[in-house]
């Protein structure tokens, strides 16, 4: 069973960063994609970001340029910089680990001033 463990939400304020981490504790992390969703109050789920395992990334328009996903093989760990943070962003945070369609317990990220 891939067990995967998200960290790093808070409360932010306009236009502050916050880091995600997502550790996936599998022997398989290199070989598979991760993406980041978030969902918001009373919205769907949608993706924010995904990375390949070779390193191809995509976003969602509305975080081109401020957000940045990437994913570092050695510690089996992927991230999520996200600069220039906007109440709209207000969500919880999941990240999904593409063997076995694996999720994480989602990370709360406020964005209030």
């Amino acid at each position: 069973q891939v067990q995967l463990a998200e960290s790093g939400g808070g409360l932010v304020q306009p236009g502050g960063s916050l880091r995600l981490s997502c550790s996936v504790h599998t022997a398989a992390f290199s070989r598979f994609g991760i993406g980041w969703y978030r969902q918001a109050p009373g919205k769907q789920r949608e993706l924010v970001a995904d990375i390949a395992s070779d390193g191809t990334t995509t976003y969602v328009d509305s975080v081109k340029g401020r957000f940045t996903i990437s994913r570092d093989n050695a510690r089996k760990t992927a991230y999520l910089q996200m600069n220039n943070l906007k109440p709209e962003d207000t969500a919880v945070y999941y990240c999904r680990f593409a063997y076995r369609d694996t999720w994480g317990r989602g990370t709360q990220v406020t964005v209030s001033s």
